[in-house]
């Protein structure tokens, strides 16, 4: 039996940055979670189960390594923000201060630093930054990445005005998804597909 998508209103579409990051994997992630509402099970993959075992972790690091090596002044912790002019929703793991003024997010990663800054990483920090600017009304200019895997090694990425705007683009091109419950196509890469939670109920 063929299941009717789900058509919602543009004003009630909240996506997270693992959400926006599926999308970017495979299209199709977004329109199986939101149009047809089955969900994925990420909690059987490794990656996800150690990174959270990382967030848990993390609060027991050293709290005076980011003032000693970045300057930052003042930090909050877990912050889960909402902005209902980007359609996001997620928690930032820490949010960072400055004695500048400027604010930037921090984001844990349970990865090995591999002498390059990886696409979803940045994307990632740009989603956060997009919360953060909306909830806080600043702007942020740059973004942090600590490679747990690495030593704790932090990572600055500074940020152009560019970046925003191709980020939000791919929000509303997500955003369109939903709103018309529309069945996009899957990845070029069918490689992805091996390992897909929806590949059995997926139309290539």
């Amino acid at each position: 039996m063929e299941i009717s998508p789900i058509v919602q209103n543009e004003n009630n579409i909240f996506l997270t940055p693992s959400e926006i990051m599926e999308y970017l994997f495979c299209p199709r992630f977004i329109y199986f979670i939101h149009c047809l509402n089955i969900p994925q099970h990420e909690e059987q993959r490794y990656k996800v189960l150690m990174g959270r075992e990382v967030h848990k972790k993390k609060s027991k690091m050293n709290k005076d390594y980011l003032r000693e090596k970045i300057g930052c002044i003042k930090r909050e912790l877990l912050v889960y923000m909402v902005s209902e002019r980007y359609h996001l929703k997620g928690e930032v793991d820490e949010i960072l201060f400055f004695k500048d003024n400027t604010i930037a997010p921090l984001d844990y990663k349970f990865t090995e630093y591999k002498e390059r800054l990886y696409r979803t990483h940045k994307i990632q920090s740009i989603l956060y930054s997009l919360l953060i600017m909306d909830n806080y009304g600043s702007q942020v200019k740059r973004g942090f990445l600590c490679y747990v895997r690495s030593k704790n090694l932090l990572k600055e990425i500074v940020f152009k005005d560019g970046d925003f705007e191709k980020i939000n683009d791919i929000i509303k091109e997500i955003v369109f998804i939903i709103q018309k419950g529309y069945f996009p196509k899957g990845t070029h890469y069918k490689n992805k597909c091996v390992d897909c939670c929806y590949k059995n109920i997926c139309t290539k």
